[in-house]
Protein backbone atom coordinates (compact mmCIF):
# COMPACT_ATOMS: atom_id res chain seq x y z
CA UNK A 1 0.00 0.00 0.00
CA UNK A 2 0.96 3.26 -0.81
CA UNK A 3 1.55 6.27 1.80
CA UNK A 4 -1.48 8.08 0.84
CA UNK A 5 -4.58 8.11 2.72
CA UNK A 6 -7.66 6.64 1.05
CA UNK A 7 -10.97 8.38 1.91
CA UNK A 8 -13.95 6.19 1.32
CA UNK A 9 -17.64 7.05 1.78
CA UNK A 10 -20.47 4.85 2.46
CA UNK A 11 -24.10 5.45 1.59
CA UNK A 12 -27.20 4.58 2.16
CA UNK A 13 -30.59 6.08 2.35
CA UNK A 14 -30.66 7.36 6.21
CA UNK A 15 -27.53 6.46 6.99
CA UNK A 16 -28.58 4.91 10.29
CA UNK A 17 -28.33 1.36 9.33
CA UNK A 18 -26.25 0.01 6.21
CA UNK A 19 -23.52 2.87 5.95
CA UNK A 20 -22.97 3.82 9.47
CA UNK A 21 -22.59 -0.40 9.83
CA UNK A 22 -20.00 -0.38 6.91
CA UNK A 23 -18.20 2.90 8.27
CA UNK A 24 -17.73 0.77 11.53
CA UNK A 25 -16.87 -2.28 9.98
CA UNK A 26 -14.52 -1.14 7.81
CA UNK A 27 -12.59 1.43 10.65
CA UNK A 28 -12.51 -1.95 12.74
CA UNK A 29 -11.17 -4.16 9.74
CA UNK A 30 -8.71 -1.25 8.99
CA UNK A 31 -7.50 -1.49 13.05
CA UNK A 32 -7.27 -5.00 12.86
CA UNK A 33 -5.11 -5.03 9.98
CA UNK A 34 -2.93 -2.11 11.34
CA UNK A 35 -3.62 0.03 8.42
CA UNK A 36 -5.81 2.33 9.91
CA UNK A 37 -3.43 5.68 9.50
CA UNK A 38 -4.20 4.65 5.56
CA UNK A 39 -7.78 5.26 5.78
CA UNK A 40 -10.22 7.72 6.36
CA UNK A 41 -13.64 6.53 6.53
CA UNK A 42 -17.05 7.99 7.06
CA UNK A 43 -20.86 7.11 5.96
CA UNK A 44 -23.96 9.29 4.67
CA UNK A 45 -27.39 9.60 3.76
CA UNK A 46 -28.85 10.10 0.71
CA UNK A 47 -31.75 11.72 2.08
CA UNK A 48 -32.53 14.27 4.74
CA UNK A 49 -35.05 12.02 6.94
CA UNK A 50 -32.79 11.05 9.47
CA UNK A 51 -30.27 14.01 9.99
CA UNK A 52 -28.48 14.03 13.35
CA UNK A 53 -30.24 11.00 14.45
CA UNK A 54 -27.74 8.51 15.63
CA UNK A 55 -27.25 4.78 14.57
CA UNK A 56 -30.46 2.61 15.05
CA UNK A 57 -30.70 1.00 17.86
CA UNK A 58 -30.87 -2.69 16.09
CA UNK A 59 -27.71 -1.66 14.08
CA UNK A 60 -25.65 -0.16 17.02
CA UNK A 61 -26.46 -3.24 19.04
CA UNK A 62 -25.62 -6.06 16.09
CA UNK A 63 -22.20 -3.97 15.33
CA UNK A 64 -22.00 -4.30 19.17
CA UNK A 65 -22.06 -8.06 19.10
CA UNK A 66 -19.47 -8.01 16.84
CA UNK A 67 -17.26 -5.83 19.84
CA UNK A 68 -17.74 -2.50 17.52
CA UNK A 69 -18.34 0.73 19.25
CA UNK A 70 -20.33 3.35 16.71
CA UNK A 71 -20.88 6.43 19.46
CA UNK A 72 -21.06 9.49 18.73
CA UNK A 73 -22.16 8.80 14.83
CA UNK A 74 -25.33 10.90 14.22
CA UNK A 75 -26.44 10.52 10.50
CA UNK A 76 -25.87 13.66 7.71
CA UNK A 77 -26.02 13.78 3.80
CA UNK A 78 -24.03 13.27 1.28
CA UNK A 79 -23.08 16.52 -0.60
CA UNK A 80 -21.63 17.37 -3.86
CA UNK A 81 -18.47 18.34 -2.67
CA UNK A 82 -18.41 14.77 -1.17
CA UNK A 83 -17.24 13.86 -4.15
CA UNK A 84 -14.24 15.67 -4.42
CA UNK A 85 -13.05 14.69 -0.69
CA UNK A 86 -13.55 11.04 -1.48
CA UNK A 87 -11.48 8.57 -3.56
CA UNK A 88 -14.44 5.99 -3.32
CA UNK A 89 -18.12 6.53 -2.96
CA UNK A 90 -19.89 3.20 -1.73
CA UNK A 91 -23.92 2.72 -2.03
CA UNK A 92 -25.71 0.26 -0.73
CA UNK A 93 -28.24 -0.77 -3.66
CA UNK A 94 -29.04 0.55 -7.12
CA UNK A 95 -31.58 3.36 -5.35
CA UNK A 96 -28.81 4.88 -3.55
CA UNK A 97 -26.40 4.80 -6.83
CA UNK A 98 -28.77 6.91 -8.49
CA UNK A 99 -28.90 8.96 -5.80
CA UNK A 100 -25.42 9.43 -5.04
CA UNK A 101 -25.10 10.36 -9.19
CA UNK A 102 -27.97 13.01 -9.03
CA UNK A 103 -25.98 14.59 -5.30
CA UNK A 104 -22.76 14.28 -7.23
CA UNK A 105 -23.84 15.69 -10.75
CA UNK A 106 -22.59 12.46 -12.71
CA UNK A 107 -19.64 10.09 -11.76
CA UNK A 108 -16.86 11.24 -14.39
CA UNK A 109 -13.89 10.17 -12.03
CA UNK A 110 -15.60 6.50 -11.33
CA UNK A 111 -15.60 6.58 -7.97
CA UNK A 112 -19.00 5.59 -7.29
CA UNK A 113 -19.64 1.74 -6.88
CA UNK A 114 -22.36 -0.55 -5.07
CA UNK A 115 -20.32 -2.61 -2.03
CA UNK A 116 -21.20 -5.89 -3.30
CA UNK A 117 -19.73 -5.15 -6.65
CA UNK A 118 -16.41 -5.54 -4.91
CA UNK A 119 -17.12 -9.06 -4.42
CA UNK A 120 -15.10 -11.93 -6.59
CA UNK A 121 -17.21 -12.09 -9.82
CA UNK A 122 -17.83 -15.23 -9.12
CA UNK A 123 -19.31 -14.64 -5.96
CA UNK A 124 -23.16 -15.33 -5.63
CA UNK A 125 -23.79 -12.14 -4.33
CA UNK A 126 -21.89 -10.24 -6.89
CA UNK A 127 -23.64 -7.17 -7.63
CA UNK A 128 -25.75 -7.57 -5.41
CA UNK A 129 -28.00 -4.95 -3.26
CA UNK A 130 -26.92 -5.02 0.09
CA UNK A 131 -30.28 -6.57 2.17
CA UNK A 132 -32.16 -3.18 3.66
CA UNK A 133 -32.73 -4.56 7.57
CA UNK A 134 -35.03 -1.16 7.74
CA UNK A 135 -37.69 -3.11 5.70
CA UNK A 136 -36.39 -6.76 6.53
CA UNK A 137 -35.79 -6.37 10.08
CA UNK A 138 -32.86 -8.91 9.60
CA UNK A 139 -29.59 -7.23 10.77
CA UNK A 140 -27.71 -10.92 10.68
CA UNK A 141 -27.66 -10.61 6.28
CA UNK A 142 -27.16 -7.13 6.56
CA UNK A 143 -24.02 -7.62 8.75
CA UNK A 144 -22.79 -10.58 6.11
CA UNK A 145 -23.02 -8.22 3.26
CA UNK A 146 -21.52 -5.42 4.93
CA UNK A 147 -18.85 -7.42 6.53
CA UNK A 148 -18.33 -9.38 2.95
CA UNK A 149 -18.29 -5.83 1.22
CA UNK A 150 -15.89 -4.48 3.17
CA UNK A 151 -13.02 -7.21 3.26
CA UNK A 152 -13.10 -7.18 -0.41
CA UNK A 153 -12.62 -3.63 -0.13
CA UNK A 154 -9.78 -3.86 2.61
CA UNK A 155 -8.24 -6.76 0.36
CA UNK A 156 -8.45 -4.47 -3.03
CA UNK A 157 -6.87 -1.60 -1.46
CA UNK A 158 -3.93 -3.98 -0.09
CA UNK A 159 -3.65 -4.89 -3.30
CA UNK A 160 -3.99 -1.96 -5.69
CA UNK A 161 -3.70 1.14 -3.37
CA UNK A 162 -6.46 2.69 -4.92
CA UNK A 163 -4.88 5.07 -6.73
Amino acid sequence: MNNRVTHILFVCHGNICRSPMAEFVMKDLVAKAECAGAFHIESAATSTEEIGNPVYPPARRKLAEHGIRCDGKTARQMTRSDYDRYDLLVGMDEWNIRNMLRISGGDPQGKIHKLLDFLDDAAPRHGADVADPWYTGNFEATWNDVLDGCKAILQRAVQDGFT
